[in-house]
């Protein structure tokens, strides 16, 4: 069953004009026909069934039936992840939303290689993943900002799973056993790792807890990917 991302309000017999993309992608690729029955979601109203009411040549036009699943929460979970190279960063939004993560936060560290990226793409790349993965709604994905001013403005209550390269840190499964569920995020630092300063400020945190991945050096997408499935696993919507 396709699955679309559709901003708009979603109410029975509402009609829905799709943009560019969507369209090419149901005219050209799915080979849609009138009256052919799909999925869409908005992140707020639930999943609902829609069919195909026209197929013109520059916009798919779609008819909204009726709701067929509920809109519910998932984790409260934030991914902070240091810009690498396009091509893992891209690989990390991508996983991250498969894993279920609320918002992704780039940040710029010390060691940062990449210094911007292509925000309006890795949204992309989250629409589709969660459009395939069966989620309903699909994670925010915040401009870059600097570390610094990220631990500056940290939001009060919400935990933070530091993942430190050093070495000297509890497995990430022992860190986080005993842990209560609720607002958490993830942090991934850059290829270079994160600066002595950095790691200061950050173990002297009273809302993080440092853990290690374990004894091998990961790449930053390897290491996102595991940190969020363990997370999950622990404390997440994976104990079912």
């Amino acid at each position: 069953m396709i699955r679309l991302f559709i901003p708009d309000d979603l109410a029975p017999g509402a009609e829905l004009s799709l943009d560019e993309g969507q369209s090419r992608y149901l005219a050209s690729v799915m080979r849609a026909k009138p009256g052919d029955e799909l999925r869409v979601f908005n992140g707020r109203e639930g999943e609902w069934r829609a069919l195909v009411a026209q197929v013109g040549k520059r916009a798919v036009v779609l008819q909204v039936i009726d709701p067929a699943r509920p809109q519910g929460e998932g984790s409260d979970l934030d991914l902070v992840i240091a810009l690498v190279k396009r091509g893992p960063l891209e690989t990390i939004v991508e996983k991250a939303a498969e894993l279920g993560v609320r918002r992704i936060r780039p940040v710029i560290t010390e060691r940062t290689n990449a210094d911007h990226t292509r925000v309006d793409r890795l949204r992309a790349i989250a629409t589709e993943a969660a459009e395939q993965t069966g989620r309903l709604d699909v994670p925010e994905i915040l401009e870059p900002v600097k570390l610094e001013r990220l631990i500056d403005d940290w939001e009060a209550g919400r935990r933070l799973l530091f993942c430190d390269e050093a070495g000297d840190a509890k497995p990430v499964a022992e860190a986080l056993a005993g842990q209560a569920p609720g607002p958490w995020a993830v942090l991934i630092g850059p290829e270079g790792g994160f600066s002595p300063r950095e790691r200061e400020r950050l173990r002297g945190l009273a809302c993080a807890t440092a853990a290690s991945l374990g004894p091998r050096i990961l790449r930053a997408d390897t290491a996102a990917i595991a940190a969020l499935t363990l997370w999950q696993a622990a404390l997440g919507d994976w104990r079912g």
